[in-house]
């Protein structure tokens, strides 16, 4: 395979134009899905075939559905949290190529089967900048700009590869506007209120507002976790949470978490972070603070999640409602916990959180500090609020938080 082709727009018609447009001669034919390039050969010419697997959303969007089972589907998500494991020495340009990922309506592989096709790295050019592509190539390709898998832009630059490495400084991403209209016409009622109703709430706090973002879940379609799968998730976020701010050692969190049963509800980050708690991971788990409020708020133990702009502070929440203590059995607190908040309060705060994000995102993207939210916040909270609405049925330790 010589690499994967990845485009918001859709095409095959187009594909077999630039095809033909370089070598006339050659004939296509499908083989099953597939579509079959090839050029017949003579007395001093072998023949020579090319292989072009293709396929496309059924609904084109500008954003991969949270919901829908196909295949090229599922393979976005994953090449999405594939680019975002990656490390970078240019955030910027990774963060505009996650934001690409999430427009993607259709893939081609190219693939030569039999002979050398001479005009093919030039073919490749051509798709690329007629699709405004991006492209997934294997190392020691004819357009291979890396010695590791990566990815290279319609111009065929380096974007990002395995290492990091990247040659641009900028990646442009366009949607085709008359997308937007077959996604509306697939929301419902509640999401285009809650958008309005968001978007009104935004205007007042003078936080900028991206008017072709789409909504989250609606109603019908989100199940929000239990109050029991909650509670046993904050629990075992206050007892970390412990850890990370030098209040207990994690041998005794540890200690704690199988003494009283909670050892099963510990994913396999925070035992990694139990293991070897240094002063970094302990910085970074700090701020799960803003996750535990959340999840704290969902279970009615306090009204509202003020304005992201100030840590929260879990002092205020009294010690009959929080979930551990020295000698606290937490299951005083989770057979205790029965109710949760309505799906509209949820999916309500999981879609300002996730534009408050965009917001964030948008400034950081374009050089600038967001000045009156912090971006800090706002992030472990959709973190939170997304691990409630079922996001991608994502478990905790793999949440995302697109924007």
């Amino acid at each position: 395979m010589i690499c994967t082709i990845y485009s918001h727009h859709l095409g095959l018609e187009k594909i077999k134009q630039i095809f033909l447009s370089h070598v006339p001669k050659g004939v296509f034919s499908t083989n099953g899905e597939n579509l079959e390039f090839e050029v017949k050969g003579g007395i001093l010419s072998p023949s020579k075939k090319v292989t072009i697997f293709y396929r496309e959303r059924a609904i084109p969007s500008y954003q991969i559905p949270q919901i829908d089972d196909s295949e090229l589907t599922a393979n976005l998500k994953g090449l999405y949290g594939f680019v975002d494991s990656l490390p970078t020495e240019n955030e910027k340009v990774k963060e505009l190529f996650l934001h690409k990922i999430q427009t993607l309506n259709s893939e081609f592989s190219i693939r030569e089967d039999k002979g050398e096709l001479k005009e093919l790295d030039i073919i490749i050019a051509d798709l690329a900048k007629e699709f405004d592509a991006v492209l997934f190539v294997q190392p020691k390709t004819i357009i291979s700009k890396s010695e590791t898998q990566h990815f290279l832009d319609k111009d065929l630059n380096l974007i990002i590869d395995t290492e990091g490495r990247c040659e641009i400084e900028e990646l442009k991403v366009n949607i085709n506007s008359e997308y937007f209209d077959n996604d509306q016409t697939e929301l419902d009622e509640d999401q285009i209120e809650r958008k309005a109703q968001n978007e009104e709430i935004l205007e007042k706090e003078n936080v900028k507002i991206n008017k072709h973002l789409p909504c989250v879940e609606s109603e019908r379609e989100t199940t929000i976790r239990s109050a029991k799968e909650i509670a046993e998730r904050v629990s075992v976020l206050a007892v970390t949470n412990l850890v990370a701010f030098n209040t207990i050692s994690s041998e005794e969190a540890v200690d704690y978490l199988q003494n009283y049963k909670l050892w099963e509800f510990v994913t396999e980050g925070e035992k990694e972070f139990l293991a070897n708690p240094t002063d970094d991971k302990k910085s970074y788990e700090t701020w799960k603070c803003e996750g535990i409020w959340t999840l704290m708020w969902a279970l009615k133990k306090f009204d509202t999640l003020d304005f992201p702009n100030e840590f929260c502070d879990l002092g205020n929440i009294s010690e009959e409602n929080y979930p551990v203590a020295k000698d606290k059995d937490p299951f005083e607190f989770i057979n205790t916990v029965h109710e949760v908040r309505s799906k509209k309060e949820i999916l309500d705060a999981a879609d300002l959180y996730y534009r408050y994000n965009w917001a964030c995102v948008d400034e950081r993207i374009n050089g600038r500090q967001i000045e009156n939210i912090n971006p800090g916040i706002v992030y472990e909270r959709q973190y939170a609020l997304n691990w409630l609405i079922h996001y991608m049925d994502q478990d905790w330790d793999n949440v995302t938080c697109d924007t």
